[in-house]
């Protein structure tokens, strides 16, 4: 049995309570099954009523909590209630409720161990500009990227940008590639049957949206919503998941996600590969800023082999679901000194796949009557688990279709994209309490 610690700060070898937020995340009801294969009790806190663990034999109780953007302080009062009520030894955010957790941590902290960093350091970064201008300072490969407060800015930067090369454009705050922007100009000359299929895949994730000479709304940028325009580089992307300990790598994954929602967005495909350029910037970058917690890069990996790492998530991602039950990814979260002083790093197995089926079959359609290859997807779709999926646990693959409607119902109501409707409670655009 895994190592306990107790709030006096003793050990002893009995299981956990393990509190996990963010139950509608696929992420969370793989990490679930995780700790209840090891012999841990689990709970989930949720902002929304129907989610992936509701169901899921692998926890024991879920609660229905308030939610995190809109009623942050009475979010962290229920947290902390939880915490107390059900003896919690370890809370664990998962999705974008991190940043809220971290503005609760020091009292939360008085009653159970929580993973997660500072708020300083999340906001930093999550900020896509931030984070930038931080792995550039410590000398790690990152695009050229500006600032953009004004609609002005914007005009003045384009009328520069667009001589010098080709641009992306983005929110400094945004996910899954949301609103995403690339002006015609850079893409207008580009022979597309030409591209390689790795190039194919970052260009259609550029290109969500054209633009068509007018930047966002007044609304949409400013100093308190500010965007980015980051120099495009072709190549293949590349994501990560790592757990890390007071600046060491204890966790690692270096994945491929060449199937996504639509031409842009989530992605629905994962498999293991190993980079040892990619893993020494992870390294470097959490040494260097003595990060603890979960924590994703996207990179892009240039044809002479250059990375380029484009955004930082410092929560849990997908790369989660490359891990087996008994690969210690469990015992990174729970006891990392222990694998800091062994030296030792939790890495998925050689091969390791991984997929969402429902979107993934949407996904094979894209590439049946589009431009993709379809022998490829077949060949990526074969042997590939699901990862909703379970055989002794299958009402989560039922629930998952609640989820999606709750979701499409929201988005409707509301006007926004379904992606929009599955974060629209947790996400985080750099409000403080």
């Amino acid at each position: 049995m895994t190592t306990r610690f107790t709030k006096n700060g003793h050990q002893t070898s009995e299981s956990l309570n393990v509190l996990l937020t963010g139950g509608r995340a696929p992420v969370t009801l793989e990490l679930a099954r995780m700790f209840h294969h090891a012999g841990h009790r689990v709970y989930v806190a949720e902002s929304v009523r129907s989610h992936l663990c509701r169901l899921s034999s692998a926890v024991e109780q879920c609660f229905m909590v308030p939610s995190p953007r809109h009623e942050t302080e009475n979010y962290l009062l229920e947290m902390e209630s939880l915490v107390q009520t059900w003896q919690i030894d370890l809370l664990i955010p998962m999705c974008e409720e991190v940043f809220y957790i971290a503005q609760g941590a020091e009292r939360l902290r008085n009653h159970c161990r929580v993973l997660v960093s500072p708020i300083e350091q999340l906001h930093e970064l999550h900020h896509k500009y931030h984070f930038i201008q931080l792995a550039n300072s410590l000398g790690l490969s990152v695009p050229d990227t500006c600032l953009i407060n004004s609609r002005q800015e914007w005009m003045k930067a384009q009328a520069v940008l667009e001589i010098e090369g080709k641009w992306v454009w983005k929110p400094v705050y945004s996910r899954f590639a949301a609103r995403v922007r690339m002006p015609i100009s850079s893409t207008a000359n580009l022979d597309e049957g030409a591209l390689e299929p790795d190039q194919k895949i970052y260009e259609g994730k550029m290109k969500q949206h054209r633009l068509q000479n007018d930047p966002p709304g007044d609304t949409e940028i400013s100093s308190a919503s500010p965007w980015v325009a980051q120099a495009y580089v072709a190549g293949q992307m590349l994501c990560t998941y790592s757990v890390a300990y007071e600046g060491t790598i204890v966790a690692h994954t270096t994945y491929d996600s060449r199937y996504r929602t639509g031409s842009v967005g989530a992605s629905v495909f994962f498999e293991h590969v190993e980079h040892e350029e990619i893993y020494e910037w992870v390294r470097q970058f959490v040494q260097a800023t003595g990060f603890s917690g979960q924590v994703g890069f996207d990179f892009i990996e240039t044809e002479d082999g250059q990375v380029y790492a484009i955004e930082c998530n410092p929560r849990a991602t997908s790369g989660i679901h490359l891990f087996y039950p008994g690969d210690g990814l469990v015992r990174a979260l729970i006891a990392p000194d222990e694998l800091v002083e062994a030296a030792k790093v939790i890495i998925p197995q050689q091969g390791s796949k991984a997929m969402l089926m429902l979107p993934m079959l949407g996904s094979g359609l894209q590439q049946l009557f589009g431009k993709g290859s379809l022998r490829t997807w077949m060949t990526a779709w074969r042997g590939t688990r699901d990862v909703v999926y379970m055989r002794h646990d299958v009402k989560p693959l039922f629930e998952q279709f609640a989820v999606v409607l709750s979701a499409w119902r929201l988005a409707r109501k509301h006007k926004f994209s379904l992606t929009e409707a599955l974060t629209h409670d947790i996400e985080w655009n750099g409000e403080q309490r």
